[in-house]
């Protein structure tokens, strides 16, 4: 596809050097000629230096050809209005970036009206991740599929634990439970085991299940799952606003720490259901005094990823509850995934996550496309939904008879109201929702899970 990213900031870097690596034709427009070189230069693409809502920049772009346009400038507006331009220009795909609390009510209407494709909000998307996570036990993070029918947990395995030096194909029979290992993080090797595989102490261990069984399997492997009560967050940003909006709607007591005090007024206002504290988030004091040994939960949301680790580390060694650390630079994120952090949260990497989704599943009109995306252990490892059409060439067959490309392992079938575990013998059917999971980039369609001799039929 020929694609026009908006914007060389951090998600636009990030979205260029993952759609170039799809096979995409990329083009880069922005008035920064320093961020478009580097650009240019690192992933061997168009760039031109100038404004998204110049029609006559667009035109130069290539916008009367390309089959979407991204926008994920640091405006709201200047996105809005350049996919407005942009649609009117060239008749192409739309996305852009919208990031303010007053828009986010408007959504439906800008779609509608401006004739967008997608309207992504980065701090609401990752204020919805941290929100399904805080209900999950210590420790235990979750991707959700099939419209909340399905997750992949990711869970430590610590020292006593019952799942050390156990084969994963004698896991369900052992702890009496239907789930499945898809993916196993083992320091920097990340492996898509087979059924002899032995997990270790210290290993990151991926689990597929249904969120009916996962607090039984929780409590099988000896990690407590309570419901959360209260929540303290550090940071008023907009991800804070809108996740304290969740929470307080659910009934969840909600504490906000914020260092500005203007910022602290428009909260008041904006959160009346809240408590927000006008003060230094990294005083030990103050987090003692406003009851830090209290909640049960604890989200580092500043705007300085280092306050954000170090504040969860902190809060861990005071009790043992939930925390949440948000990132913003990913260039260490290694690093960061040796920590003992339960959730970090990169609302940079989600909205990339969700721009590709679509990328994929409007450039591709045959069989199943892909229905949700999510990148797990340090983006190594892609899980993918699909809806299984006619005609696809993997409907009926037993999965040991189909030629599945290395790498890949289909990790459930959601059929209906019951969710299979998939063993040799199961096959999938039309109007399966399928989960797949693959080191491999860029599956568009279920057909990509094929080798050549089943593909090409």
């Amino acid at each position: 596809m020929q694609i026009i990213i908006v914007g060389c900031g951090k998600v636009g870097s990030v979205l260029a050097e993952q759609l170039c690596q799809e096979g995409n034709n990329v083009t880069v427009l922005d008035t920064n000629g320093e961020r478009v070189q580097q650009l240019v230069n690192e992933f061997d693409i168009m760039g031109y230096i100038g404004s998204g809502i110049s029609f006559d920049t667009l035109i130069e772009a290539g916008v009367k050809k390309a089959d979407m346009l991204i926008a994920v400038t640091p405006s709201d507006e200047l996105n809005l209005m350049c996919c407005l331009i942009a649609k009117k220009a060239g008749n192409c795909q739309t996305i852009a970036r919208v990031r303010n609390p007053e828009y986010s009510k408007e959504t439906d209407f800008l779609i509608r009206e401006l004739g967008l494709a997608l309207i992504i909000n980065p701090e609401l998307a990752a204020a919805n991740e941290i929100f399904r996570d805080l209900r999950l036990p210590s420790a235990v993070s979750a991707e959700v599929f099939a419209q909340g029918k399905v997750e992949i947990f990711k869970v430590p395995v610590r020292e006593g634990s019952p799942l050390c030096d156990i084969a994963v194909q004698d896991i369900a029979g052992r702890l009496n439970c239907d789930i499945l290992v898809c993916v196993v993080e083992r320091g920097e090797e990340v492996t898509i085991p087979n059924g002899t595989f032995v997990l270790k102490e210290k290993d990151n261990v991926y689990i597929v299940g249904g969120p009916m069984n996962s607090k039984d399997f929780f409590r099988r492997i000896g990690i407590e799952s309570n419901p959360i009560r209260s929540t303290m967050i550090v940071g008023g940003g907009k991800i804070s606003y809108y996740l304290a909006k969740l929470l307080t709607a659910s009934g969840i007591d909600v504490r906000i720490i914020e260092r500005d005090a203007a910022v602290c007024d428009a909260l008041n206002q904006m959160l009346p259901e809240a408590t927000i504290i006008h003060g230094d988030g990294t005083d030990k004091a103050l987090l003692a005094e406003e009851g830090l040994d209290r909640v049960d939960s604890f989200a580092a949301l500043t705007g300085m990823d280092e306050e954000n680790i170090f504040l969860s580390l902190y809060a861990k060694t005071q009790t043992n509850i939930k925390t949440v650390a948000k990132i913003n630079r990913i260039a260490f994120d290694e690093v960061i995934g040796n920590m003992d952090l339960d959730t970090v949260v990169y609302p940079k990497n989600i909205t990339a996550e969700y721009i590709i989704r679509y990328a994929r599943a409007f450039g591709n009109s045959i069989g199943s496309n892909v229905e949700t995306m999510h990148r797990i252990a340090g983006g190594r490892v892609e899980a993918l939904e699909f809806i299984i059409r006619e005609n696809a060439p993997v409907v009926g067959i037993p999965l040991m008879s189909l030629n599945l490309k290395d790498d890949i392992l289909v990790a459930c079938i959601q059929r209906g109201k019951k969710l299979i575990m998939p063993r040799g013998n199961d096959a999938m059917q039309v109007g399966d929702t399928v989960v797949v999971v693959t080191t491999r980039s860029g599956l568009r369609d279920i057909r990509d899970i094929l080798g050549k001799s089943r593909a090409g039929q």
